[in-house]
């Protein structure tokens, strides 16, 4: 099973961007010399989330000079938000500097402050993604004498004649990665052979304290569809290397009960920082082009962390895992860095890499 750090820090300030964007930085360069397989990023706007991740691919290009052996990911591009023409060329050139190690998780959802930003109606943003990424496809497939690839879907528009430049590394083009919480995109990972993100809810309950149940039956789904789609066994077999379940925090301690009081802490300050960014939703679902149809608990509640936390010392930690590696999961993909970045976050951000890596991680790897 392998192991992927996921950068999903938050800013508070416009003060404190440019530390982040650089703490960042050495945290997943400590992430790679402690043997990590990949570092994903988020793809948000505005909100202090991540400030990098209102351009991932450019911060994933950045870190890939840096650390030519690691794979990259996001976790998820928005892609309502991307102009079909801009995903493809963007992707082609991380998928040409990474040498083919490139994993673009894909999915419709995001916030309404977000999707007004972009221009993009909340109640139009499925069917968005689909147009984009049927066009994405055109794009890629594309000869210079081949027509001309029309777009169209909503707020984008276009008419490309020639091919896009770069052409990619990896045959047809880089890795997507759908979320396998819908039929159709399970289907759609399946069928292309496809790594999947695999949920541990099932909407529209967004919680619970049973995340294996959910696990286990999403990827159940996920696992059929690939042996449906008759996929040689390498091909099945390098979708499932990279499939992947999130947890939003990973924290790990030497004790169970060190874990839980610093866990505690770290959401504490996360949750604070969730309902700031709720307020300006809450202007942008003002009209109801951009109401939300769901909602996430509270995350000092026993459902949220049951179903978004991993925390405790490592022998805890590489228990609860045991269940996940036996059903087929990939990538383990650990939010370590969640919640404000402050100096005292970072430290437990470097505990929690370097105790997975000396003592979670090894129980994993294949001898």
């Amino acid at each position: 099973m392998r192991f992927s750090v996921f950068l999903n820090a938050r800013s508070m300030a416009p003060e404190d961007d440019r530390g982040l964007i650089q703490a960042l930085a050495i945290h997943a360069e400590r992430a790679a010399a402690l043997g990590f397989d990949a570092i994903f990023m988020p793809d948000h706007h505005f909100n202090g989330y991540m400030p990098i991740a209102s351009d991932s691919f450019m911060f994933a290009a950045y870190l890939a000079a840096k650390l030519p052996h690691m794979h990259f990911g996001f976790s998820v591009t928005s892609v309502p938000l991307h102009h079909p023409v801009r995903f493809v060329e963007r992707i082609n050139i991380l998928d040409q500097l990474t040498d083919g190690k490139l994993l673009v998780g894909i999915g419709s959802g995001t916030t309404p402050e977000e999707m007004i930003g972009f221009g993009v109606d909340y109640r139009d943003a499925g069917a968005i993604a689909d147009r984009n990424l049927a066009i994405a496809e055109q794009l890629w497939a594309k000869g210079l004498e081949d027509p001309a690839v029309e777009i169209d879907s909503g707020p984008h528009q276009g008419r490309v004649l020639q091919r896009i430049a770069p052409a990619a590394y990896t045959p047809g083009h880089a890795r997507l990665m759908p979320v396998a919480l819908k039929e159709a995109s399970a289907r759609r990972a399946a069928t292309h052979g496809w790594p999947a993100f695999i949920p541990a809810f099932t909407p529209p309950t967004i919680g619970g304290t049973e995340p294996m149940r959910h696990v286990a039956k999403h990827f159940g789904v996920y696992r059929a569809m690939l042996d449906e789609a008759s996929h040689s066994p390498e091909a099945i077999a390098r979708a499932l290397d990279w499939t992947t379940h999130t947890y939003q925090l990973v924290h790990v301690a030497e004790t169970d009960e060190q874990a839980r009081e610093e866990m505690m802490a770290i959401l504490t300050a996360y949750q604070e920082a969730i309902e700031r960014e709720a307020a300006f939703n809450a202007r942008a679902e003002s009209n109801d082009a951009n109401k939300k149809t769901d909602r996430t608990p509270n995350a000092l509640t026993e459902d949220w962390i049951g179903t978004w936390c991993l925390y405790g010392s490592p022998e805890t930690v590489v228990e609860h895992l045991k269940p996940y590696a036996e059903l087929g999961i990939g990538n383990i993909l650990c939010g370590t860095t969640t919640g404000p970045l402050t100096d005292e976050r970072l430290r437990l951000g470097d505990q929690t890499l370097r105790l997975l890596s000396e003592r979670v991680m090894p129980a994993f790897r294949k001898a």
